[in-house]
C-alpha cells in the first residue's frame, strides 16, 4: 500500500514537471515572438540609417576589430580612408562561367535560430534580382564572408581576400534592411552620401556635425555604375546623422522638402547597381 503510493506521488510529480517544462516552453516562445514583433514593428519605424546610428553610437570595440568609418565601414589602414576599393585595388566577387556570382558565407554558431533566419532572409533577398548567390561555406573555400555577432554593425567594402568579416551584432542590428546594407558594403558599396558627385543632391551643414565625424561626409572617388542619386537608397543615411545639436547634418537640394534617407531595405537603384556593377545581365 505504501508502495502503491508512492508510485502515485512519483507519477504526480512526473506530470507536475512536464506541465512546467511545458509551460516553460510556451512562455520561453511567446517571449520571442514578442521580442520578433518589437524588432519588425521597429524595423517598419526606423530606416536603416537610424538603425545603423543606434547600434554603433556607444561601440567599444575588441582590439582585435577594425576601425570604423561613416559609421559602419571597416578599413584596416588609414589610407583606405578616403579610397573607393572598386577604383583603388578591385573589389569584385569572382563571377563565373554560368553568370552568377558565389559568394561563400559562414553565420557563427551563438545566433539564435530566429537571428538566422533574419540573416538568411536578407542573403536570399539578392538572388531572385540580382546574379549574386551566397551560398554556405564549404572546406577548400578561399574567400568567404563570416557572419558574426561582434561589437555593432560593420563590413568591410568589397572582396578583402580570405575570410572577412561582417558584424551583426544581435543587439540593434538583426533586421532585414540591415543585413542588406552590411552585405551591399561587401558585394562594393559605399554609403550614399560620399558619391563623387553629392554636392549635386546633398547639401552637408559642417557646422552641426560632431568634429571628430566630419572625415564621413568626405567624397570618395565612387563608381556610380551611370544611376542617378538616390534619396531612397537603403545607403543614404538619415538628415540628423552624426549631428551634434540635433540640427541637420545634410539636407537634398535644390527642393529641401524631398524625403531621403528613409530606406527600410534595398530600392530600385540598389538592385540596379549590383546588376551593373556585376554585369548580371550579360
Amino acid at each position: 500500500m505504501c508502495f502503491s503510493g508512492l508510485s502515485r506521488s512519483l507519477a504526480d510529480m512526473l506530470v507536475f514537471s512536464w506541465t512546467l517544462l511545458a509551460l516553460l516552453l510556451v512562455s520561453s516562445s511567446r517571449a520571442e515572438e514578442e521580442v520578433a514583433t518589437i524588432e519588425e514593428v521597429m524595423s517598419q519605424e526606423l530606416p536603416v540609417g537610424e538603425l545603423l546610428d543606434r547600434a554603433n553610437r556607444d561601440r567599444v570595440p575588441d582590439l582585435d576589430e577594425p576601425v570604423l568609418i561613416g559609421g559602419d565601414i571597416a578599413i584596416d589602414q588609414e589610407s583606405d580612408r578616403n579610397a573607393d576599393p572598386c577604383t583603388s585595388r578591385g573589389c569584385m566577387w569572382q563571377k563565373w562561367t554560368d553568370g552568377k556570382v558565389y559568394i561563400p558565407y559562414y553565420i557563427a554558431n551563438h545566433y539564435s535560430s530566429r537571428e538566422r533566419a533574419i540573416i538568411t532572409r536578407g542573403l536570399e533577398s539578392f538572388s531572385s534580382v540580382t546574379c549574386i548567390r551566397f551560398r554556405p561555406y564549404q572546406n577548400g573555400d578561399q574567400e568567404w564572408i563570416s557572419i558574426e555577432s561582434r561589437n555593432g554593425c560593420y563590413s568591410y567594402v568589397g572582396r578583402q581576400g580570405g575570410g572577412q568579416t561582417v558584424s551583426l551584432n544581435r543587439q540593434g542590428c538583426l533586421y532585414h534592411g540591415t543585413v542588406q546594407h552590411e552585405l551591399l558594403h561587401a558585394l562594393g558599396f559605399n554609403h550614399e552620401q560620399t558619391r563623387s558627385d553629392r554636392d549635386n543632391h546633398i547639401r552637408v551643414y559642417w557646422e552641426n556635425i560632431i568634429d571628430e565625424m566630419k572625415y564621413n561626409f568626405d567624397k570618395i572617388n565612387t563608381l556610380n555604375q551611370g544611376t542617378p542619386y538616390d534619396y531612397n537608397s537603403v545607403m543614404q543615411y538619415h538628415k540628423h546623422a552624426f549631428s551634434k545639436n540635433n540640427q541637420p547634418t545634410m539636407m537634398p537640394i535644390p527642393n529641401s522638402n524631398v524625403s531621403f534617407g528613409q530606406a527600410t531595405q534595398m530600392s530600385r537603384n540598389d538592385i540596379e547597381r549590383v546588376n551593373r556593377l556585376y554585369k548580371c545581365c550579360e
